[in-house]
């Protein structure tokens, strides 16, 4: 993987990958910022819901669970000082579907923390207290 990080000005940065997406990244105005985009931790706490969302869902269809909704709110704590790394990011998952099997919602999240994220993982490698829950919600037919 190949990406790139532009500067555009104070502390506004314009992110870009090689499958040709971007975002924009930008501090708080406190620093200089104007806050035009999300902060660099911001998205590192994103790409732990975002890639642990996506394993949820893709474990629960290949179990063909009748998953309608996946929605993972996040919530990281960073330590005081510098450098302010995450101290712990929690995953609570509420997935909604016809006739889910609380099981399968479990054992999904379970892989997904256990197995597959990377992103959870490598946070957990580096010392970041990753936790998970669930609550399943039954779709409206």
């Amino acid at each position: 993987m190949k990406a790139r990080v532009n500067w555009v000005e104070n502390v506004m940065f314009v992110a870009e990958s090689d499958s040709g997406h971007a975002i924009v990244i930008d501090g708080a105005a406190a620093g200089g910022g104007r806050n035009m985009g999300m902060r660099p931790m911001e998205l590192m706490a994103l790409s732990v819901g975002s890639c642990s969302s996506y394993d949820v869902v893709t474990i629960l269809k290949k179990a063909k669970q009748r998953v309608t909704a996946c929605e993972a709110e996040v919530t990281a704590e960073r330590v005081e000082g510098t450098p302010a790394t995450f101290e712990s990011i929690h995953l609570h998952f509420k997935v909604t579907g016809i006739d889910l099997s609380e099981k399968h919602v479990r054992r999904a999240i379970e892989l997904s923390a256990d197995k597959y994220c990377s992103a959870s993982i490598m946070m957990k490698n580096a010392g970041v207290k990753v936790t998970h829950d669930f609550e399943v919600h039954e779709a409206e037919k």
